[in-house]
This record gives C-alpha cells, sequence and structure tokens, in this order.
C-alpha cells in the first residue's frame, strides 16, 4: 500500500465518522454526540493500547505514557481544526447545503 492510498483510506475513515456524528445530530443534542464521539475514542484507543501490551501488568505500567501520547495528539488536532474553523468560519457556518 503506498502513501498516498493510506492517506486516501485515513481520509475516508475521518469523513465516514464525521458523516455519522452529523447523522446522529440531527435526532440528538448536538453537544451529547460529541461527547459520544469522545467517549468512543477513548474507549477504543484503550483497546488498541491493551491489544499493543498483552497484559493488566504491562497496562498499568503504560497507562501514563498511553495518556500522554493521546492526549498531546488530541490537543495538536483540535487546535488545528480550531485554528481551521477560525479562517473558515463563515464559510462553514453558513447555512444551506454544505
Amino acid at each position: 500500500m503506498s502513501d498516498n492510498s493510506s492517506e486516501a483510506a485515513y481520509w475516508h475513515r475521518v469523513d465516514a465518522f464525521i458523516n455519522l456524528a452529523n447523522e446522529l445530530s440531527a435526532g440528538a443534542v448536538p453537544d451529547e454526540v460529541g461527547a459520544s464521539v469522545l467517549y468512543s475514542a477513548a474507549r477504543f484507543n484503550a483497546f488498541l493500547v491493551a491489544k499493543m501490551v498483552n497484559s493488566a501488568e504491562n497496562m498499568a505500567l503504560e497507562k501514563d505514557q498511553a495518556l500522554d501520547y493521546f492526549t498531546d495528539h488530541f490537543r495538536k488536532m483540535l487546535a488545528s481544526n480550531l485554528e481551521d474553523f477560525t479562517v473558515n468560519y463563515d464559510k462553514y457556518m453558513k447555512p444551506g447545503p454544505k
């Protein structure tokens, strides 16, 4: 698999999750959907760490490192998206079809 197809697959998955969150927001409070997305990401990433470490003892040893890794990455992603929305606010938030 080339880097381009891997990157395309990454963005395809990102779009799929965003589209699902948007669909779920139509029938729920968007803040609650956001909380569900955050919890789901936390749960799945905890599963990934558990799968990598192979034991509860190793999980306990790796927990702080995993917290640092995931919170650092989330903070960078959130900062980037907040900046993007700041720059493109009118484009993204104007009413009507996107």
